[in-house]
């Protein structure tokens, strides 16, 4: 596949739905930049992105200010990087779980460059299971947690019949996850 241009790529989804390791996975096969939420998130609090940060459900650099800042945040670096780069792409990964945060994507960029969601999702057993692998891994930037992802449960708002979005169940090596968004991508 040929390196894409005027797109934006964002891959969403709840925590440890392996959605970082994707839309990192793809961004680096077309050498393209790619922002992340945690690694903002944790720019922001002016602290390493391996820092751990287990907080409770919206407390601490979770509150949902500090969430806005970090979206805002994201939404602008994609614009700097469409505004200096001419037929550019960029990939952002963040959980996106509102329709409202997912619309304001649309709104800022719509009708500049190309907008496709990818929206990650797996099994609770395999959600479970990698919470317990980046609960050991000293290098981890998440500090997603079960109880957090149950909260996330509780609110993720599902896409509507209007949205447009690939729909990635990320239990799969990551090479068929990648050939599966380049073949979408091109129909």
């Amino acid at each position: 596949m040929q390196r894409p241009e005027n797109l934006l790529l964002v891959f969403f989804g709840m925590i440890a739905t392996g959605k970082s390791y994707l839309a990192s996975a793809w961004a680096e096969q077309f050498d393209l930049p790619y922002y992340n939420s945690d690694r903002v998130r944790k720019q922001l609090a002016g602290i390493d992105a391996e820092t751990d940060q287990q907080e409770d459900v919206d407390k601490g650099i979770y509150t949902p200010e500090f969430s806005r800042r970090t979206y805002d945040t994201l939404i602008d670096k994609a614009k700097v990087h469409f505004a200096e780069n001419n037929s550019a792409c960029v990939v952002l990964d963040g959980s996106y779980q509102s329709l409202a945060e997912r619309d304001l994507v649309r709104k800022q960029f719509g009708g500049q460059v190309r907008i496709v969601f990818v929206h990650c999702s797996c099994s609770e057993q395999v959600v479970k299971e990698r919470l317990a692998i980046r609960a050991q891994d000293p290098d981890a930037v998440s500090d997603g947690n079960w109880k957090i992802y149950q909260a996330q449960k509780k609110r993720f708002q599902e896409l509507t019949p209007e949205e447009q979005a690939i729909a990635i169940d990320t239990d799969a090596p990551v090479e068929e996850l990648v050939a599966k968004i380049n073949g979408q991508l091109l129909s």
